[in-house]
């Protein structure tokens, strides 16, 4: 036996009995099994269903059962994930083209204040133009095949990825950028190990908005560029043309997924990205 702190622990090295684990204890539950996080959201959808069943038998012109919209995805699975496929891939590029233009003209405008004053007018005033009326216009210039339907998703992804970008390029305390060019660091070297990594959190912040928003976009663009022959978007304008209701609503309950999803992509990445920042932290 050998005294450790005033108390005898056995000289072989093996833990104390009292800070061995009880016969009796249980390992302790993932947060996600637990009823409190995983309840409310089930009696939530369950409130959510009985309601869409009530209005389905009021309103039958309005609203299907949700039995048919159920049907309507089991009978026919592929119609829907080919469809789901193409306008996640165009939600992809499109926020791709975006997120790049946005990110050089972020970079651009913080470094810059004479191109900031030339550029933040101007994605102002392309934020609040209604990009479905430029849509045909668009097609005229691309033509009929997938690019003005990126044009019109990356637009709408661009202005969030800029100002948060932007905004989190310029958000390094003054005091930090000092002690940096004390020690003659470059433009380049305080873009690089100061300001991107301060931007990172509202980089991130952008692209939990623009994800969803992309898919959002990538439909717009379906429905209002001619020549779509596939796409949730196109499958939606079809099937509302015939007034095929269950068709409709499970198109609209695959975005929905697909933009859940999408989101929560974002949040992984960015609980793995900035396991070092406040903003992860539960």
């Amino acid at each position: 036996m050998t005294a450790t702190e005033g108390r005898a622990v056995p000289a072989t090295g093996e833990e104390p009995p009292a800070r061995r684990r009880r016969p009796g204890r249980r390992p302790s539950v993932p947060a996600w099994l637990r009823p409190a996080v995983w309840l409310p959201l089930v009696v939530m959808l369950a409130g959510l269903a009985a309601l869409w069943q009530y209005g389905a038998r009021r309103l039958p012109y309005l609203l299907p059962p949700l039995r048919d919209v159920g049907r309507s995805l089991l009978d026919n699975p592929g119609y829907y994930v080919h469809n789901a496929l193409v306008t996640l891939g165009e939600a992809v590029a499109g926020l791709a083209m975006g997120f790049a233009a946005a990110f050089v003209l972020a970079v651009l405008t913080s470094e810059f204040p004479l191109v900031r004053r030339a550029v933040m007018p101007v994605a102002t005033v392309l934020n609040v133009t209604p990009l479905v009326a430029v849509a045909p216009a668009l097609v005229v210039a691309f033509g009929f095949g997938p690019l003005p339907k990126l044009v019109i998703t990356g637009l709408i992804c661009f202005f969030p990825i800029l100002i948060n970008t932007a905004t989190g390029l310029r958000s390094v305390p003054r005091e930090v950028l000092q002690v940096y060019r004390t020690v003659d660091a470059s433009r380049v070297e305080l873009l690089w190990h100061l300001r991107v990594p301060s931007a990172l959190p509202f980089v991130f912040a952008a692209l939990r908005i623009v994800f969803p928003l992309s898919v959002i976009g990538a439909v717009v663009a379906e429905m209002s560029a001619s020549g779509s022959a596939s796409g949730l978007g196109t499958a939606i304008s079809v099937a509302s043309s015939m007034n095929q209701l269950p068709v409709v609503y499970a198109s609209i309950l695959v975005l929905a997924l697909m933009g859940v999803l999408l989101l929560s992509a974002v949040t992984v990445a960015e609980r793995r990205a900035l396991h070092w920042h406040d903003s992860t932290r539960d």
